[in-house]
This record gives structure tokens, C-alpha cells and sequence, in this order.
């Protein structure tokens, strides 16, 4: 990964190696970062009262390291104590140290739990995360933030990137003036697409929360919505919210190459009822020749989450699948049979994708 620049809302990742004629940047996209109350409990030191989540990607940051740029769903407020998590969302902030330092460099924050915590939560979850250095988009303190961080620029490896976030709503909460919340108007949304070509990006991505709670499959309105993204010139689509994996599609021939992940499911949380105690990361590659940049490849990698109790309590690890399923040593072969039988349920939805595989 290369060295993050951030100033006013513009990133910059810089690798050397590329030809100036030919550069790539791989991007990695996961889904709903979760704060559920055993989470919570888990983090904590009960000696000390602090927290850490250091041990909960363990097993996963090489993965996200080897991006050049990772970016996810935090579906919780950074609001303070009370730390509480279902229904309405607070996480210590020390879970936004423990995902940058795991590889997760951009994050997201336009979901249904975005204003749990009111007005003071949401601020200042926009707050934390520019005072630790984040880049985030979709939720707001204000206009003049708005402006600022709508869409998020990124420049990696020469290809320049925007990136927009929006959310259905908000559990039937007010956003309160003067906040933004980025919800999914399609008046808007063009508005912001216009906004964001200003920048002259190679690529916009847009990341959405969106479709039906616990279905594998998307609905119309996803499919609408997606057609309406590509048609305004979005050709990378990324979706959460659903908690459990839904299809992925690279469209490609010779006039269009588009690319819709419909819902890469739970990253991290304590759900675990299936299929929703896994998700996957979906590794976006985009190439630059010249002055067209393209999609060149889309592939996944399924995860899951393990939650082995450890000196009397519950522990959270996300696992690569393909690196344990086959595991000859496991501790608990109950949870390893759940880790088979997920990556199992995954490839039957995924058995629906259109040009993107798996990476094993």
C-alpha cells in the first residue's frame, strides 16, 4: 500500500513501478463493520475499563494491506458512552484505530444507524474520524462539510477516484439541521455525479445501502437504481445492508464495463445466525491506459466470523474462508463445520455472479 496523503478531502497513494502509460490500482470493498453489545463486552479490559480490537482482524489484515486502497460500511456511531450496541448504536472509538491500523482506509458512514445517537452522534462520529485521519463519506455535520467530503477524491497510483455514499434512511429518525445525511434521491444523486465529474475522475464509485434485510437475492428497486448509477456514468456499484451476500455483476462486452456488488454482507458482527455470520470482500482492480481507465478485474473473497470463547469470554475474529476451511488443525470443529457450510451457502448466491469468480 502506498503512502496516504489527506488534504482537504483529497487523497493521494502513490506506488512506484508503473509504466506512465499503463498504471492499476486495486481496490478492496467489505460491508457492515457492526457493534453489538458482546462485541462491545468483548473489547474490554475489565481490569482496566479500555478497549481493544486489535485481535478481531488479526487473520484478515494481510489482506486488506495488500489493497491499495480498502474501504468499508461502519455501520455504528462513534457517539461515546453509554458504549450500547442493538438498536441504537454506540462503539468505543477505539474500533476506528483498530481498522485503519488492520488496512482500512477509507470508511463509509451513510447507513440506517447513522443517526442512532442523534445530532451529538453523528457529529461526532465525523468528528473522530477526520481527528484520526479517516477519510469519510456520506454522513455530515453541515453544508460547508458536505462540500468538502462529497464525494471523497482520491488519487492512487495516478488514477483519479470519487467516491459518493448513500443510505435508504435512517430507522425513521430525523436528521437534525444542520447534519446531512446522503439518502437515495436520484435528483440528488445526479447532482452529485454532475458534482463529482468537476473532478475529472477516471472512476466513480458509489456505495449504497440499500435492498431487503436477510435476502440473498436483490430487488427491483436495487436493479433500477443500479441502471440509473451506470446510465448517469457510475460504473462501479457497491452495496450493503442486507447483513447476509447477494450476487455480483461485471457487465462487459464491447460497449459498456460496469460492475454492481449488490450486498457484501456482515464484515464483523454478532449475528450469528446463518447465513448472516459471514460476508465477503470484493477486490476491484482498475487500470489506466492512456487516458481511459477501465475495469479490469472483479473477483471475492468469502469471510467469516469467528466467535471462540477464550479465559471465559467471547472472542471476534474474521476469518478468510479459503484459508480455514480446509484447515487440518481447528479447536473447535463445531465452528469449523459452520465455516464449511457458509462457504458453502456464499458460492450457491455467488453461483449467480456474472463474471466475477472467486479468489482462492
Amino acid at each position: 500500500m502506498g503512502k496516504i496523503v489527506f488534504l482537504f478531502s483529497m487523497l493521494t497513494f502513490g506506488v512506484s513501478g508503473f509504466a506512465q502509460d499503463s498504471t492499476s490500482v486495486r481496490l478492496l470493498f467489505m460491508g457492515d463493520v457492526m457493534g453489538h453489545d458482546t462485541q462491545i463486552n468483548s473489547a474490554r479490559d475489565e481490569a482496566t475499563g479500555e478497549y481493544d480490537y486489535k485481535s478481531c482482524f488479526k487473520y484478515i489484515e494481510g489482506d486488506l494491506k495488500s489493497a491499495d486502497v480498502a474501504i468499508a460500511n461502519l455501520e455504528v456511531t462513534l457517539a461515546g458512552p453509554p458504549h450500547k450496541g442493538y438498536p441504537q448504536f454506540s462503539s468505543p472509538d477505539i474500533l476506528a484505530d483498530a481498522l485503519q491500523e488492520a488496512g482500512v482506509d477509507v470508511l463509509v458512514t451513510a447507513n440506517n444507524h447513522c443517526v442512532d445517537r442523534r445530532k451529538q452522534g453523528l457529529e461526532r462520529t465525523c468528528q473522530v474520524l477526520d481527528m484520526k485521519g479517516i477519510p469519510r463519506t456520506g454522513t455530515f455535520i453541515n453544508e460547508a462539510d458536505r462540500a468538502q467530503n462529497n464525494p471523497t477524491k482520491m488519487v492512487v497510483n495516478g488514477i483519479r477516484l470519487a467516491l459518493l455514499n448513500y443510505t435508504y434512511g435512517t430507522n425513521g429518525i430525523r436528521v437534525t439541521e444542520p447534519n446531512i445525511v446522503n439518502h437515495l434521491d436520484t435528483a440528488v444523486m445526479a447532482a452529485d455525479i454532475l458534482k463529482a465529474k468537476a473532478f475529472q475522475p477516471d472512476q466513480i464509485i458509489v456505495f449504497l445501502h440499500w435492498g431487503y434485510e436477510y435476502q440473498t437475492a436483490p430487488n427491483s428497486d436495487q436493479k433500477k437504481l443500479t441502471h440509473f448509477l451506470w446510465n448517469h456514468g457510475v460504473n462501479v456499484v457497491i452495496g450493503s445492508h442486507p447483513h447476509v451476500v447477494q450476487p455480483m455483476h461485471w457487465v462487459k462486452d464491447s460497449t459498456q464495463n460496469k460492475l454492481v456488488v449488490y450486498s457484501l454482507g456482515n464484515y464483523i458482527s454478532n449475528q450469528r445466525t446463518a447465513p448472516r455470520d459471514g460476508g465477503a470482500m470484493a477486490s476491484v482492480e482498475l487500470t489506466k491506459v492512456g487516458e481511459k481507465c477501465f475495469i479490469s478485474n472483479a473477483n471475492y473473497q468469502l469471510t467469516w466470523v469467528h466467535t471462540p470463547i477464550e479465559n471465559g469470554k467471547k472472542k471476534f475474529y474474521v476469518l478468510p474462508v479459503s484459508r480455514y476451511e480446509d484447515a487440518t488443525t481447528w479447536p473447535d470443529t463445531k465452528a469449523r463445520k459452520r465455516l464449511k457450510n457458509y462457504a458453502k451457502e456464499a458460492r450457491v448466491v455467488f453461483g449467480n455472479n456474472t463474471n466475477v469468480t472467486e479468489k482462492r
